[in-house]
């Protein structure tokens, strides 16, 4: 199984993040064009075509703590060219923090504006009880209806989770379906319910234990794109719960492909410049983090996330 891989141009990058939306627009047209083609006509055959970026919670797409929303307006602009259909943007409120709320933080309302696509919080969708096999059980999880009734496109970031593994696509959708409370075994059951189309992994900026400038995108199936992202976090999928089961239940060898000359990604030098660490603690933010954030924040306008708000 062949994953597509897609290098990205950043000439006369500042500190490794550009912080105009349309520049960081422009620079992953071609890339994005170059990972979705091979998958167009799966892409576009239904009337309704949902994007499930990583928006657990309003970290700056700079940290690589979430998908950038430049990576996800532009596969709605790609799409757009080649479909009618109805493209929606979900994510689902949960007990931290409401979708609405952190959609504005990370800027998607007007990414949904520019490219005509709808912004869906998937805690107020129908949810339809759904019975999948999982290991040797059968387990019944709650899917939003609308998951299973378009075309799902996965966009993860290159990131941990905090108990270690890569986070991914296919926990990425795991958090979006009930009922079931283990998260890895959220994560099998939603893959096995929902069947995502495609999953984009967004390694422009990854995350590692620091923030790095990977400059790379991924395409391909969900459970081979989590076992290339746990590849380059030094992770072993076989120790992964989620993916023993689904990249094992594929019965295929998983395989990088480069669709693009230039720029070119060595994976391995990608592998080692990625850091080995974890996630920041979440009770804890460093000051001279927030510091920089509130100053890049007044010069860029963006809102200041509530992490750095608290009173502490």
């Amino acid at each position: 199984m062949s994953v597509h891989l897609a290098g990205v141009e950043t000439p006369n990058r500042q500190g490794g993040w550009a912080p105009d939306v349309d520049r960081r627009l422009a620079t992953l047209e071609s890339p994005i064009r170059s990972v979705l083609e091979g998958h167009a006509s799966s892409l576009t055959a239904g009337d309704r075509i949902t994007l499930v970026p990583d928006t657990h919670y309003p970290f700056h797409p700079s940290s690589g703590m979430v998908t950038d929303p430049a990576v996800v307006g532009s596969i709605a602009d790609r799409l757009s060219d080649w479909t009618d259909a109805e493209i929606g943007i979900a994510g689902a409120t949960d007990d931290r923090i409401a979708f609405d709320r952190t959609a504005e933080y990370l800027g998607y309302p007007a990414i949904a504006d520019r490219f005509d696509a709808d912004l869906v919080d998937l805690a107020d969708d129908d949810h339809r009880d759904t019975v999948v096999t999982v290991g040797d059980e059968r387990v019944s999880i709650a899917v939003p209806e609308r998951l299973l009734e378009s075309t799902v496109v996965l966009v993860p970031t290159l990131r941990p989770t905090e108990d270690g593994p890569v986070s991914g696509g296919l926990r990425t959708l795991g958090r979006l379906v009930g009922s079931v409370a283990d998260a890895d075994d959220a994560a099998v059951a939603a893959e096995r319910a929902v069947k995502p189309d495609l999953s984009v992994l967004d390694a422009t900026i990854a995350y590692g234990g620091d923030p790095v400038a990977a400059d790379a995108l991924f395409a391909g199936p969900a459970a081979q794109i989590d076992a290339v992202g746990s590849s380059l976090l030094s992770r072993a999928v076989e120790e992964d719960p989620v993916l023993r089961r689904t990249v094992e239940a594929a019965e295929e060898s998983v395989t990088v492909e480069s669709v693009t000359d230039e720029p070119a990604v060595d994976l391995a030098s990608l592998r080692r410049r990625i850091p080995e660490g974890g996630l920041p603690p979440r009770d804890e933010v460093n000051p001279l983090v927030t510091t920089a954030y509130r100053v890049y924040a007044a010069v860029a306008g963006d809102a200041v996330p509530p992490q750095f708000t608290q009173r502490r």
